[in-house]
């Protein structure tokens, strides 16, 4: 039986939501030319919650804010043994020309994040990329890949898997299982 241990929660994980918002408002202030795209399904989730966070903060009806599948993107999709269930790609605007923050829930190998990097060509041409993610696993990249924005960073062995529990209730919490 695997364990689980509860890194962060409630209040905690509330707190380290608000300071990524409060980052991007320090550097994009009122988001001209700025848009939001979370990465199915993970990122989708962190993407939702820092979007009504920076509308509420910043007392904004809209933000360019993007809904990414990466399914036919990932180079491992045909090796796969079972199908895979491809999500929506949500995203009612361009990027050309835009500053993109990209988002994720838990930054690991670097591959979902190295395929919506190609998957977003289809949207125009970005003036830069930023990464945000809620989890760094930091020693663990395939890729040459890294945040620009961190909720927390976690050192754990290549066995042991982290899980981004989002919850409409406020219950939110992060688990390491090993």
């Amino acid at each position: 039986m695997k364990k689980s241990k509860t890194i962060l929660k409630d209040e905690r994980f509330a707190l380290t939501i608000e300071r990524l918002c409060h980052q991007l408002i320090e550097k994009y202030d009122n988001f001209e030319n700025t848009c939001l795209i979370g990465i199915q399904e993970g990122g989708v989730f962190m993407g939702d919650r820092i979007y009504s966070r920076l509308l509420a903060i910043l007392g904004l009806e809209k933000l360019d804010y993007g809904k990414l599948d990466i399914t036919f993107y990932r180079d491992d999709f045909r090796t796969r043994t079972k199908p895979l269930k491809a999500s929506s790609t949500e995203m009612d605007f361009l990027i050309e020309g835009k500053q993109v923050i990209l988002m994720d829930d838990v930054l690991y190998t670097g591959r979902s994040v190295h395929a919506a990097m190609t998957a977003l060509q289809h949207y125009g041409r970005p003036e830069n990329i930023e990464l945000m993610v809620m989890v760094d696993r930091r020693f663990n990249r395939h890729f040459p890949i890294q945040c620009d924005y961190v909720g927390m960073t976690i050192d754990a062995l290549d066995e042991a898997y982290v899980k981004v529990e989002w919850a409409d209730n406020g219950k939110d919490k992060i688990r390491l299982i090993a």
